[in-house]
């Protein structure tokens, strides 16, 4: 794993089209802004585990495109 300290406004480059760049830093959270290809699926890990007392994960949930 690579950890990077960012500053807000400070981005981080992945490849060619992805650029994750530090809006905000507060006490209890960090929030990103992800710039990435429109085909690309971008989902919070927590989304993607099953749970028993929930429906269908939100990658099964979610609409696929054509």
């Amino acid at each position: 794993m690579l950890v990077l300290s960012r500053k807000p406004g400070e981005r981080i480059l992945i490849g060619d089209e992805i650029a994750i760049t530090i809006v905000r830093i507060g006490p209890n959270a960090v929030r990103v802004g992800i710039d990435a290809p429109r085909d690309m699926n971008i989902v919070r890990e927590e989304l993607c585990r099953p749970s028993a007392t929930t429906g269908p994960t939100a990658i099964e949930a979610a609409p696929r495109s054509a």
